[in-house]
């Protein structure tokens, strides 16, 4: 594993996590060295799973794609990065566990906006005027409504 910081390929393992019932194992490591910290995740290589846009076509799921969306989300808010980092776990979770090979990206939008209204409204209404394409104030308002 080659350190962020210098990238030396000399690191040491200082404590190993399993989560996301055991598929998934976190490992906060130290460079020996700059003597940086630092975390990795390992994740069990599955099935790949495809996603359906709305005009049909299908591409391979990509969690860094719901990360970045959600950061986006997430700007100048006071919500933490691993909370981010946790909910994008939580999602692909979900869909793995309905054992498919597809699932829609209507759907992961809609599962994004679930976990994200109880984490930070704001960032809630930021993702879904992008994920819901607004066209006018009154879809807009109508979120809004949906907070009260």
């Amino acid at each position: 594993m080659n350190c962020p910081f210098c990238d030396s390929k000399n690191s040491k393992v200082l404590d190993s996590r399993s989560s996301s019932e055991g598929r998934v194992i976190r490992r906060r490591r130290q460079c020996l060295e700059c003597k940086q910290r630092f975390t990795t995740k390992e994740f069990v290589e599955e099935v790949p799973l495809m996603v359906i846009k709305d005009d049909n076509r299908r591409e391979v799921f990509d969690r860094e794609k719901i990360r970045m969306g959600l950061l986006l989300s997430c700007k100048k808010r006071p919500v933490a990065v691993e909370s981010v980092e946790s909910l994008v776990d939580k999602i692909e979770l979900k869909i793995r566990d309905k054992h498919v090979y597809e699932v829609s990206s209507d759907d992961i939008g809609r599962m994004v906006m679930g976990e994200l209204k109880a984490i930070d409204e704001i960032a809630y209404i930021r993702f879904a005027s992008v994920y819901q394409n607004f066209q006018d104030k009154a879809e807009f308002i109508d979120v809004l409504h949906e907070l009260d």
